[in-house]
């Protein structure tokens, strides 16, 4: 019989087109990617790939064994989602994905909050701007932001919550600094992967076209309050920093609206629910200071 740990090897290089980059993937070494690969072609008495210098192509056996594969995953996922909804208890894992400035800013109290009323769910934050796939049960529950409800999968279930605005923030000395006529010239600091903002060209205030880029948002915040320029954060995080205030003459911008996401049987389970009635509470009484209305969070 066909080993399903084998297939699962073979999905990892049949999309990433490497076996070093499927090592990665799975957290194995190169050595057991082979190995694997190489069992799967002695059970099944076919070559799955064709060694390039540009990486691993399926050969044609490959490309019929990867449509069965693909089924084999979806079943097993499936299989995977029903029992787990079938869990009742209130203890287990329960694995929540979010953007770092969510879970730093924002929703860390009260996951701490949540985590002492049910001491027996082991809870995993996942904080990463990586979107996990909840479909193949890479995290239990998603907390997301959304421009367009249309974007949403349709196989997720969905809780909607506020609104997320930001705004454009400077030090309160820097802007002191530039009212009283300090020539330093002002940044604007984004994070590297973002071109240059419609935001630059609001306001009172004026940057140099010289950015300073940071490669996360917590660099991003320190390097604002340390004076280095202007930038756009989320209100729950500008307005309730002390250190920061908004640019003069600048607007707020929506975000997207926040979502707690869930899959299939896994929304069924006692602790997901549970989680997702909390937070979704939580969130509702964030909503003024989301929208940038309001600075205190008691």
């Amino acid at each position: 019989m066909i080993d399903w740990d084998d297939i699962r090897y073979f999905l990892a290089v049949a999309r990433r087109g490497s076996v070093r980059a499927a090592a990665e993937g799975l957290g194995v070494y190169h050595s057991t990617v082979l190995r694997r690969i190489a069992q799967l072609e002695e059970r099944l008495g076919a070559q799955m790939f064709e060694k390039l210098p540009s990486g691993y192509r399926l050969t044609a056996a490959g490309e019929e064994v990867l449509e069965l594969a693909n089924q084999m995953e979806a079943s097993s996922h499936q299989l995977e989602t029903r029992v787990f909804g079938r869990d009742q208890s209130v203890r287990g894992l329960l694995r929540v994905t979010l953007a770092p400035t969510l879970a730093t800013h924002l929703l860390m109290r009260d996951f701490a909050d949540f985590a002492r009323l049910h001491p027996d769910i082991e809870m995993e934050i996942l904080s990463s701007g990586e979107l996990a796939n909840l479909t193949n049960r890479e995290a239990d529950v998603a907390i997301r932001v959304v421009y367009d409800r249309k974007t949403l999968p349709l196989n997720l279930h969905g809780l909607k919550g506020p609104e997320l605005f930001g705004g454009i923030y400077i030090s309160r000395d820097r802007l002191a600094a530039w009212r009283a006529g300090a020539p330093d010239p002002i940044r604007w600091t984004v994070i590297s992967i973002h071109g240059i903002p419609d935001w630059v060209r609001e306001g009172e205030v004026r940057a140099t076209g010289v950015p300073f880029r940071t490669t996360d948002a917590e660099a991003q915040i320190a390097a604002v309050r340390h004076g280095l320029g202007m930038t756009t954060l989320p209100c729950f995080v500008g307005d309730a920093d002390p250190l920061l205030v908004r640019v003069p003459g600048t607007d707020l911008h929506m975000y997207g609206t926040l979502w707690l996401l869930t899959q299939g049987e896994t929304r069924k389970t006692k602790r997901v629910r549970l989680f997702t009635e909390f937070v979704s509470r939580r969130l509702a009484a964030y909503a003024p200071l989301l929208a940038g209305l309001s600075i205190s969070r008691d």
